[in-house]
């Protein structure tokens, strides 16, 4: 009897111990815990020397940039151009001036070519009065550049004028200068004292004055 009493006592105090401990907490859970670790420094691809980089097709010299045939031959020396002159004026070189005896009128002045020289009494000063269809009978002395004076010629009594069309005209003493279409060369004088375009027309001589005989 006692010991079925003792029994319960133990029992029940076992009860009473068990409902009197603390709960037993739960274990921890163990996260995994990640660790950072520095990626290896690697070069990139980025780094890298990338296609584009390279020279292109395009940055190559293209058929285009080549010297085409029409700039090689815009490229070539064009032809120089000759020295041109004021219109009107002819290419005659300097008119060189002599003193020569022409016929039975002594000595006058001729051109470089023996042909005897002639004024006009219309003329006025340096201002010469034969103009258009009269210079095709009575030829201006044209000249490119100073006329020369030959043997017997007064270097000082030589000058220009200007005509209208651009020529540079001999003048003596003063006196514009002419030779006569009719006068076939030296020695002869087919337009001394001729009566012409309103005026006279007379050889000249090395002082510069008009020859009457």
């Amino acid at each position: 009897m006692k010991s079925g009493i003792l029994l319960g006592a133990m029992c029940g105090l076992a009860l009473i111990l068990a409902a009197c401990a603390p709960a037993a907490t739960p274990a921890p859970t163990l996260v995994p815990t990640t660790v950072v670790t520095e990626p290896p420094v690697t070069e990139s691809p980025v780094a890298t020397e990338s296609p584009v980089a390279t020279e292109s097709p395009a940055a190559t010299e293209s058929p285009a940039a080549t010297e085409s045939p029409a700039a090689t031959e815009a490229a070539t020396e064009a032809p120089a151009t000759s020295e041109t002159t004021t219109a009107g004026v002819p290419v005659t070189g300097e008119a060189t001036l002599n003193v020569a005896n022409v016929g039975t009128h002594g000595q006058a002045l001729v051109n470089g070519e023996g042909k005897p020289l002639y004024i006009f009494s219309k003329d006025t000063g340096s201002t010469s009065a034969c103009t258009g269809d009269c210079t095709t009978e009575w030829m201006p002395l044209a000249t490119q550049g100073s006329p020369v004076a030959g043997t017997g010629v007064d270097a000082s009594k030589l000058g220009t004028i200007t005509r209208d069309d651009g020529t540079m005209q001999v003048t003596y003493n003063g006196h514009p200068l002419y030779t006569f279409a009719n006068d076939t060369g030296s020695g002869t004088a087919a337009g001394q004292g001729m009566q012409d375009n309103g005026g006279t027309w007379t050889l000249i001589s090395p002082n510069g004055d008009a020859i009457e005989q």
